[in-house]
Formats: structure tokens, sequence, C-alpha cells
């Protein structure tokens, strides 16, 4: 079957609404979710239907051409549909990509006189945020395999990566898995290190199935192995995504990055982040300042409704990390590559040059 065939849409647009890939139950499952409104829009979100920075920002916008096809015949549906808003920016508060998106949205109600036609248009805007993102996804891979040839030789390379960033996690082909994917097809790649990614076991449930039913070598390990692996297996380079890039180039990604990237750092592995441009938040400075999700204790003491853990016991379970931008390499974007990302180096990038 072509890699065209095996495409993973996490979501997709219909006249019926919006369909979401049910991710919580992959790999037993392929169900997808169908959606009319924009608060179960939202709690799909916050309740991990669909996940992943990109992702999340293409369906928090069609949330939003669902709300003004609801609201737009009533006399008070400007206030309705900020209150569709207001809920869909609640949903999860790290990635970046969710304000951005519904940025782009509101500037968009806001500009339109022809209010008669704001459904269409919010619908047409939702579906180009949705296609831009795949084209991004595909170039960002382009250079990110240019990048490791430049800087390490055609390999073929031992790569690791963290959680997932591939096409379920965007609009198509991935970030992280993206550049994976295009160094498989270029001979680049000899195989990839897949962390399970605890407690959601992203690596395990999602990027084992997106890589293997494209007959990519991948091969999992949990995440206290990594140390092992990395040098073990001559891992030559660390590829992973991001939810938030700062100013100064710090980035917030899957709890596990930071610490990631410090065993990289130790074994002479180069790290790379690949990430959109809608990804990096100029409006931080830097990544003490990222707001970093916790969520219930239960997704460590529980698996399923299996106890696995000692009833009553504190759980810390932070969902995200920040990785100082001294431990990324390389940051690869739709716009170019940065390498070594600090401040006036992402300054230039974002305007253009």
């Amino acid at each position: 079957m072509s890699a065209e065939q095996q495409r993973c849409d996490a979501v997709l647009w219909s006249e019926a609404g919006l369909q979401l890939l049910d991710q919580r139950l992959l790999p037993g499952e392929e169900t997808y979710l169908t959606f009319t409104d924009a608060p179960s829009v939202a709690r799909a979100i916050t309740d991990m239907v669909v996940r992943g920075a990109p992702a999340i920002g293409i369906t928090a916008a069609y949330g939003v051409a669902l709300s003004l096809a609801r609201h737009s015949g009533n006399s008070d549906w400007r206030a309705r549909v900020d209150t569709d808003i207001a809920c869909l920016r609640q949903s999860r508060p790290t990635a970046v990509n969710l304000m951005w998106a519904l940025d782009r949205m509101q500037a968009l109600i806001e500009s339109t006189a022809e209010s008669a036609r704001l459904a269409k248009l919010a619908e047409q805007e939702a579906i180009a945020i949705h296609e831009r993102d795949r084209r991004d996804n595909e170039r960002m891979g382009a250079l990110g395999v240019e990048a490791i040839r430049r800087l390490s030789g055609d390999g073929p390379h031992v790569m690791m990566t963290h959680c997932n960033a591939g096409a379920l996690a965007t609009g198509g082909y991935g970030t992280a898995l993206g550049v994976i994917r295009s160094a498989w097809r270029e001979g680049v790649l000899q195989r990839v290190h897949m962390d399970e990614t605890r407690p959601w076991l992203q690596g395990s449930r999602l990027t084992a199935w997106e890589l293997l039913r494209e007959g990519i070598p991948a091969v999992l390990n949990a995440d206290g192995a990594a140390a092992h692996i990395i040098r073990e297996q001559g891992v030559s380079w660390v590829v992973v995504g991001a939810d938030r890039v700062a100013a100064n180039g710090d980035v917030a990604n899957k709890i596990g990055t930071y610490g990631l990237a410090i065993l990289a750092r130790h074994h002479g592995a180069r790290v790379m982040v690949v990430a959109p441009t809608s990804t990096i938040d100029m409006s931080l400075d830097k990544g003490e300042l990222i707001p970093i999700e916790e969520r219930s204790g239960d997704e460590l003491l529980l698996l399923g409704e299996r106890s696995i853990g000692v009833a009553g016991c504190p759980v810390a379970n932070p969902v995200f990390d920040v990785t100082p931008a001294a431990l990324v390499d390389l940051l690869v974007t739709e716009r170019g590559v940065v390498e070594a990302p600090d401040r006036s180096r992402l300054e230039q990038l974002m305007a253009g040059a």
C-alpha cells in the first residue's frame, strides 16, 4: 500500500460536521467521532480525543466555523460565538497553536462586514489553516533532511523521537515524524527508536502505529531506557516536536523531552525541534513563562479501570516540560532552519529574514 493510501487523518471536515479520529482508542480501534458544536469540540480537545499542538489549533478553527454555522442567524450571534471561542481557549493551556488559530478566526470575524457570508468564510478559513499545515509539514520534512545531510552526512542515521509529532498530531504528514518520514524516503534513516511516553503512551500507541503501517523501521523502548539506547545504538539525532517555543528559543514539549535533550547532549547526539512558526510565541520572553498543564493523578495511578498505583498517593503529573534553548541544536520551521536558536535568530525568522 502506498504512503498516500496509508495517510493518517486525525481531523476531517465534511457536510456532516467535524470528524476526529479518537486517539484514545488507538491502536486497537480506528473510530471517528462527529462534532457539530463548539463546546463539544472544546471537550474533545480537553479529553484528548485529538492532541498535538497543530491538530489542536486546526480543530479549534473548525470549532469556530461550527459556532458561526449554528449561531450566525441569531440576533445575538456575536455574543454566542464569543462565548464559544472563550470555551475553546480554555480547553488546553500550553499549546500556543490553539490561541494562534483562534486569534486568526477572531480577526476574520472582526474584519468581515458581510455577516450573512461569515459562516462560509469561516469554514474556508479553517480549511485553509488545515491545508497549509500539511504543506508546511512536508516542507519541514525536506528542510530537516537537508540539515541532517549538511551536518552529519547521508548516514543512514539512527534517530530517536519522543511522544507523537506525526500526522495524528498535525494536519497530516507530521512535524518531527515528517522529518523522519522524509529521511526514510531519502535513504537517510536506518531506524528510529521511540520512547513509549508515559502516561498516555503516545509513543507506543500512536507513533508506532503511524510508522509501522508505513514500513518505517521503528523500535519501541521504555522512557527510562533512552540513555542506554542512545549510547549503545549510536543514536545521532533526537527529533521532537513542540507545543510552544518562547522568544529566546526555549521549547515546551511533552514531559520527558527536557531529560532526553540532556541525555543527547551528554552522548554527543544532536537535538532537532520541528515546529511551524505558529508554535513560536514571541510574546513570552522565556520558557519559564510558558503555562505548564497539570492533569489528573489518575493518569498515573490507573490503567483504564485497573489500579496500578497506591490509592491516595500524591501525584505530580505535569504533561509538558521546558527544554532550554542551549540544548537545542536546530529548530526546523516552514520558513527555514534556525541553528542554535536564540532571541535574535527567532526575531529574524519571524520577520521573514
